[in-house]
């Protein structure tokens, strides 16, 4: 099956670029992802140098606008996997189990070096950071600045450090327009841009870069309110778009429950009322004092955003309203002025107090939870193209984003771009001179027609959507696409930027027919289970976006993935070297070797998870959804131990990633009863649902592991060798197989066509051995040979027809002797048949090469081993 077409690229309509600069790496947008990243650079490569572009002064960041504070599990009592799971409890499904996993693993340490570049966050008596709560978490894990100024104390400290270092060169007030692309590979290399008036340089230049980072932000502007700043026009997802990029999840919107509410015709950016209030006991309201959020969520006001903003859309419909109430008069004076003061001159400058009366508040846009799809170190589809923050789809936020995930989001992934791109330095960069635009520029569009665009996307994908109203959405949208300005600049090529963002998000909102997370459909109103896996992707086409449903496989941790990599059949021919009489439906899968055992572990919870809800419904019953526990898997016998990679796959996949495995034992290893063979931590339910399938995976594995060993043991010494044979269990060969090599045996045929066998059946049918062994090397010539025999006489006639191989099938030791002697070194000799481990020894003495064990994968006893709770 060939690949698709890539989609032909298009550009903005610009001039040429009048001016250029180099660099090794070009970074655009300056909050935390941006500065974070231009630092990492210099950091891990030295010497490097980038060029770090932003549409406004370095310091207007969006990151400076945060309020509530930074996610990360560095209290002593919480730990990275109970981030993971309110993640995931957030993401509504849709969270990528390994994007999340890296985001809480390498967290706390991403924090700590915030804070020893200078950020200073809030500290208790003790001197220990002050964590406090927010919706979504279980737990006191949100670090603050200045109570409610996070983001401009985190935005000074790397401001700060960027302009001290030397190798950073900043442009300010500058829109990135388009990639650059060397013509002969199509990477990208370089980025035009326009300069407004501004410092040494003015009008449209390039950055000369073999790598572009995107760090642009989110595109909350392409609505009527939202929390975002003027410059959150999404002008990296548009040029992503344009570059062939693809994109996900786009049509998972965050509005922001707790927006203040400025009357009806309020518009643009309105002041945030950080969910932190309510982590400090602020709670919502409806005009007659009732409490909204009572009996709506186990978290009741702390719930996930989506949670909330949906109960106020609602309470709101209901009553004829606009907005809600947060009630805080009860916090204080001291707790306003200590904790919230930026929200508490926010409100008073727009004649509010929150000491006398409750906040009027109501949800706004605030953050896109998709964006340019990345794995997780930034890489786009596109050669040369990264992003990282909120342009970017990890797949950390799912469906909708858990509470300040999003700052940590930024660091992590600025730390991981910085070491790929440094350790994929390409040795040549491409000549300056030979970089050009794509060829085809689109029409440039009316700003004039920027306010109806916003309020078409506030009316149609705002907190409730229908399908009959997306539908309005994108045909109008259309519509105004037809509309262009007179002459290209700033105000048009931001209204393009609007206008294809509006249409991206429309289509991908469109397709998903379901409710779920941040992207609520009043016409379906729950979520499709078969669509749990499917991602919608969207590109642009020219000037059209086109979305596909696609099913998904999210990656593993790289180490468990190599780990079941080496848990395979022996490379096969490629595609075009197939032998013709082949079977298509017998053939191997030509995927990874990973993949199948993914398969495998998923067919065998099936078992376990296919009828009626799909859960475990005793785990579910008696075990609170966001319990964490620990287990340790041990063993109840002596034995030798093999599948701990599969057991953890299946706890990998059972909790979505969100599980901490410590091994204490390697496959191969002999271990003694009460051993602790691997300590797992993850939710509890999940550690219940996923045990006795991670179990049957390693206590089969094992047994045989243990059962080999015997043998093996059995014949030390000798020079003879263990081998298995194709009496596996369905489905499990390779498995079985590997479990023999943990026991310390060889591996014989994996499959009919790695080696040619000639049995007794193939003698008859063929009229002789000499006409088999003939037959097979004129078709197979390069195959390795084996022949199978039951009389000492046949032993010279398969040397003589070119038997590499002589299996003696229930020879007596005395004739195994004679067979030893007749063949003098000029094959292998295996010992099969009738075998006991009572006579291996004396069989292996007999200087036969190998003993063939059939029962090895065939019957060996599981090896007794358990899942203990700490």
């Amino acid at each position: 099956m060939s690949a698709p077409t890539p989609p032909r690229p298009t550009r903005l309509d610009a001039p040429a670029p009048g001016w250029s600069v180099g660099a090794d790496t070009v970074v655009v947008g300056s909050g935390i992802a941006g500065l974070s990243t231009a630092l990492a650079h210099t950091r891990h490569r030295p010497g490097g140098r980038v060029v770090l572009v932003t549409k406004e002064l370095l310091s207007h960041g969006s990151t400076a606008y945060a309020q509530g504070g930074i996610a990360a599990a560095m209290d002593p009592g919480d730990r990275p996997v109970a981030h993971m799971v309110d993640t995931h409890l957030a993401g509504a499904g849709l969270c990528d189990p390994l994007a999340v996993h890296v985001l809480a693993t390498e967290g706390p340490e991403a924090l700590r070096r915030l804070i020893a570049l200078g950020a200073e966050f809030d500290r208790s008596s003790t001197g220990d950071l002050a964590l406090t709560r927010e919706g979504g978490h279980r737990a006191d894990r949100i670090a603050h600045a200045g109570g409610d100024a996070t983001g401009a104390e985190i935005q000074r400290a790397l401001v700060e450090a960027v302009r001290a270092e030397e190798r950073i060169e900043t442009i300010e007030h500058a829109v990135a327009l388009d990639v650059l692309r060397d013509p002969a590979t199509q990477a990208v290399g370089g980025v035009t841009l326009h300069v407004m008036g501004e410092g040494e340089r003015d009008g449209v230049g390039a950055v000369h870069a073999p790598a572009v980072v995107l760090a642009s932000g989110g595109l909350g502007q392409v609505f009527a309110s939202t929390t975002n700043p003027p410059v959150s026009t999404g002008d990296g997802l548009a040029l992503a778009a344009r570059a062939g990029a693809r994109l996900r999840d786009l049509e998972f919107v965050q509005f922001h429950p707790t927006v203040l509410w400025l009357g009806p015709d309020a518009r643009g950016r309105q002041p945030l009322v950080s969910e932190a209030l309510r982590g400090e006991g602020a709670h919502l309201v409806d005009a007659g004092g009732r409490g909204i959020m009572d009996g709506v969520h186990e978290l009741a006001d702390l719930a996930p955003r989506d949670v909330v903003a949906r109960t106020i859309a609602r309470v709101m419909a209901e009553q004829g309203t606009d907005h809600v109430y947060l009630e805080t008069r009860h916090f204080g004076r001291r707790t306003w002025e200590r904790r919230f003061p930026t929200i508490l001159a926010s409100c008073r400058e727009h004649g509010i107090d929150p000491l006398e009366q409750p906040l009027p508040v109501a949800p706004a846009a605030h953050y896109a939870s998709g964006g340019v799809e990345v794995d997780v170190d930034g890489r786009t589809s596109v050669p040369g193209l990264w992003a990282v923050g909120e342009v970017s789809r990890t797949g950390v936020h799912g469906a909708n984003r858990l509470a300040s995930n999003s700052l940590l989001e930024g660091l992590v992934q600025a730390e991981r771009s910085a070491v790929r791109l440094a350790a994929e330095r390409p040795s040549t960069a491409a000549d300056p001179a030979t970089l050009e635009p794509a060829a085809t520029a689109l029409p440039p569009v009316d700003p004039a027609l920027v306010p109806r665009l916003r309020s078409l996307m506030s009316q149609h994908a705002g907190v409730l959507r229908t399908g009959e109203g997306l539908t309005a959405l994108t045909r109008e949208l259309g519509t105004l696409a037809a509309h262009g300005a007179p002459t290209p600049g700033t105000s048009s090529w931001e209204a393009a930027n609007l206008l294809t963002v509006a249409r991206l998000v429309a289509s991908a909102a469109l397709s998903r027919t379901e409710s779920r997370g941040s992207h609520q459909r009043a016409d379906h109103p729950d979520p499709r289970p078969g669509l749990r896996s499917t991602a919608v992707i969207v590109r642009q086409e020219g000037d059209t976006p086109v979305t596909a449903l696609e099913d998904t496989v999210p990656p593993l941790p790289p180490a468990l993935r190599a780990e079941l990599d080496g848990i395979s059949f022996p490379l096969a021919a490629p595609e075009g070297e197939r032998d013709p009489d082949a079977r298509a439906e017998f053939t191997l899968p030509w995927t990874a070797p990973h993949r199948s055992h993914v398969d495998t572990v998923r067919r065998a919870l099936g078992e376990d998870l296919t009828a009626g809800p799909g859960i475990d419904v005793t785990t579910v019953a008696t075990i609170p959804a966001d319990q964490v526990r620990t287990a340790h898997v041990a063993a109840r016998a002596d034995g030798t131990i093999s599948g701990l990679a599969l057991a953890e796959l299946v706890f990998w996949l059972v909790a979505e990633g969100a599980v901490e495995v410590e091994r204490s034992a390697a496959d191969g290893d002999r271990v003694r009863r009460g051993d602790v063979l691997m300590t797992v931590t993850a939710r509890t339910r999940d550690l219940l649902t996923a045990e006795r399938t991670a179990l049957n995976f390693l206590t089969h594995m094992s047994g045989i592991a243990t059962a080999t060993r015997t043998w093996v043991d059995a014949v030390a010494g000798t020079g003879a060798r263990v081998r298995d044979s194709r009496k596996t269990r369905p489905g499990l060969r390779a498995l079985d197989k590997y479990a023999v090599r943990c026991g310390g045996g060889t591996n014989h045929r994996y499959c009919l066509s790695d080696a040619g066998l000639i049995k007794d059946n193939h003698v008859v049918a063929a009229g002789g051995v000499g006409a088999a062994v003939r037959a097979i090397r004129e078709r197979f010539p390069e195959l390795p040979l084996e022949v199978e025999v039951d009389r000492l006489d046949q032993v010279e006639e398969a040397l003589e027809a070119g038997a590499e191989e002589i299996l003696l099938d229930n020879f007596v030791p005395a004739d195994l002797r004679k067979a030893v002697e007749l063949v003098d070194g000029r094959a292998l000799l295996e010992s099969s048949g009738g075998l006991t481990l009572d006579t291996a020894a004396e069989v292996a003495a007999t200087g036969v090469d190998l003993l063939a064990v059939g029962g090895l994968t065939h019957s060996s006893p599981a090896l007794d081993l358990a899942l203990d709770l700490a």
